[in-house]
């Protein structure tokens, strides 16, 4: 269980399937979908821009939900209506052992870096559809998903034309492991799982350096943009302080953008962020 595993393995996605269409708009059309990666079945949601393609793309990986509790395509909703209204193919990922994708009863115990997987073969499903230009494809992930792009990036760095977090979680997994599966007594089982295999922070620093995005900075080569609001109760701004600061020490370019007194979701300044985004991706896109 490391990062650099993840780097050694090989990623295979493909067989975008598209089910029952369900919340289109004059825009676009929104379909139930699955595709295949590294042998699992993933399920998501799909927004399709009306008119001709090929069509850039934006897979979006989203926060955490219980997944007892997950529903398909049940969050980002704002996000993926705006850019299929600004003609981007929008793959909203479900992850394994959320809705309706493949069981992995490995995830939990290897810290969710699968997530990191089924995101990068979103990427390469999209690249396959006739609908999608192969070569104009992003990244947007919040809270969580803001994790699994700083995994993504270091993984497989090229696959995406731009990357960006909203409201991230630390690229120091020891952060998130504190916050919210050591001291979560309801995932004492998960904690301890993840303890057997590389050993507590305290006493093996080196394998928890191995498994935090931080570690591999250098191996970005795409533009990142991220997004904190100064009032999160979820993340603490503090992580993506110290994130700019890591990637600015690895000679890697990001833009920053802080909203003062925005909590987790920045409802008030969401508007303006995800212009930005928009903005941001679409340059890079060229």
């Amino acid at each position: 269980m490391s990062i650099q595993a993840l780097i050694d393995k090989t990623y295979t996605g493909g067989d975008l399937r598209l089910g029952t269409e369900r919340g289109s708009t004059s825009a676009y059309r929104q379909y139930y979908a699955t595709y295949r990666g590294n042998g699992l079945t993933i399920s998501g949601r799909i927004n399709i821009p009306r008119g001709d393609g090929p069509f850039p793309a934006v897979v979006l990986a989203h926060g955490y939900v219980d997944v007892d509790e997950y529903t398909n395509g049940e969050t980002m909703l704002r996000e993926r209506d705006y850019l299929a209204r600004q003609g981007y193919v929008t793959l909203h990922i479900d992850y394994r052992n959320h809705a309706q994708s493949s069981k992995d009863p490995d995830a939990e115990g290897n810290l969710r870096l699968g997530y990191t997987e089924d995101a990068i073969t979103a990427a390469l499903a999209l690249q396959k559809d006739s609908r999608v230009d192969p070569d104009r494809i992003a990244l947007i992930g919040r809270s969580m998903g803001g994790g699994v792009v700083y995994n993504a990036l270091v993984v497989k760095p090229g696959l995406f034309k731009a990357a960006v977090a909203y409201a991230p979680v630390s690229s120091d997994t020891v952060d998130n492991f504190d916050k919210w599966t050591r001291g979560d007594d309801e995932r004492s089982g998960a904690a301890a799982r993840i303890i057997k295999q590389i050993g507590t922070p305290e006493d093996q620093p080196r394998n928890w350096a191995a498994v935090s995005p931080r570690t591999y900075f250098s191996r970005i080569t795409e533009p990142l943009m991220i997004h904190h609001g100064t009032a999160d109760e979820d993340c603490p701004i503090a992580w993506s302080e110290e994130t700019v600061a890591a990637l600015k020490k690895a000679g890697k370019p990001v833009t920053y953008h802080v909203y003062p007194g925005q909590r987790h979701t920045m409802v008030a300044q969401w508007p303006l962020s995800i212009r930005r985004s928009e903005a941001f991706i679409a340059d890079a896109m060229g």
